[in-house]
């Protein structure tokens, strides 16, 4: 496998806007608090690649991901390993790319050995990032806060 990218979102706590659209879009089910979302993607080898613009976090992974700017770095025959939760197997597939994730047992009672051994593999990866998240949040204590929204600068919510 080609690995270009192993991808995931993480969100952050923000305090309440004052406006309600901010506000609105800002509201995570997930997480029941305003947050923003983050798309960080990571080489094999550990090392942050691209990090997004914060987006509210009602955002979909997969509107993050074909906003972010992230696809346009995918070359013909890169291999994307995200969570099952990212629905971006067609936006990957427009760069000649795949998206590869961890098989689910959805409509059959088990996975073959195959899919459970390439699951494996996937997964043994993908942990890497979720590491790197948590290296992130505990270099930068800020983010295990309530950000303010004046920090919020360089973000997709137009905070004003």
């Amino acid at each position: 496998l080609k690995v270009r990218a192993i991808l995931d979102c993480f969100e952050v706590f923000i305090e309440r806007p004052s406006s309600l659209l901010p506000r609105a879009e800002t509201w995570s089910y997930y997480k029941h608090h305003n947050t923003v979302k983050f798309l960080l993607a990571i080489c094999p080898q550990g090392m942050v690649t691209f990090i997004s613009k914060a987006f509210g976090g009602r955002a979909s992974d997969k509107t993050i991901t074909e906003e972010s700017g992230i696809l346009q770095f995918l070359d013909r025959g890169d291999v994307v390993l995200a969570d099952r939760g990212f629905l971006i197997a067609e936006c990957v597939g427009m760069s000649c790319a795949t998206l590869a994730v961890p098989a689910f047992t959805k409509g059959k009672q088990q996975l073959s050995s195959a899919e459970v051994e390439r699951t494996r593999e996937i997964a043994n990866v993908r942990i890497h990032v979720e590491r790197v998240i948590g290296m992130v949040r505990n270099k930068y204590t800020i983010l295990k806060g309530t950000l303010p929204v004046e920090v919020l600068c360089n973000s997709v919510v137009p905070f004003e």
